[in-house]
């Protein structure tokens, strides 16, 4: 049986984070940020284009950015999880898919390569299908290409006894 996966509800800091990067995401917070800068830069004469004039533009750029950068990071995180999952139900789903792919996202560097060079090869042995239609998993299409070959020697193993006789 199978059990029921319950929401959990977010944290106050997971809340705080999807509400700051919706809003900083959105045409009123750059609008406010094209304002506060054209506010800062018509200043610029009354406070004679001063260090201090500028050290406020440079601190508070540096201070949104920096926190921005992290919270961006979290919605990425998130993002990415979220989809990753949904691939791996798409993958684990399909009856021909190869499940090798399933949590690929925590493969190392040279175990993706080596699946990429399967791809590849998959790649060239689909380009002699008739069918633009036809695919095939990893693994389908290996044992294919190992049914062909099969067939293809068998062919010529009964076209060299044909040839002898």
């Amino acid at each position: 049986m199978k059990k029921d996966i319950k929401p959990q509800h977010a944290g106050i800091f997971e809340k705080f984070a999807i509400h700051v990067t919706k809003a900083t995401g959105s045409t009123a917070a750059f609008i406010i940020a094209f304002v506060v800068v054209v506010v800062w830069a018509a200043s610029g004469p009354f406070f004679h284009y001063s260090e201090n004039w500028q050290l406020i533009i440079n601190t508070g750029t540096t201070i949104i950015t920096f926190l921005m950068v992290f919270l961006i990071q979290k919605g990425q995180n998130k993002d990415s999880l979220a989809i990753q999952l949904k691939l791996n139900e798409l993958v684990a789903a399909h009856e021909f898919a190869s499940n090798r792919l399933v949590n690929v996202e925590n493969m190392s560097e040279e175990e993706l390569k080596v699946i990429q060079k399967y791809y590849a090869s998959l790649s060239k042995m689909t380009k002699n299908e008739e069918s633009l239609q036809q695919s095939h998993s990893i693994d389908e299409a290996e044992d294919m290409n190992e049914i062909k070959k099969g067939r293809e020697e068998s062919i010529k193993d009964d076209l060299n006894e044909t040839g002898r006789k």
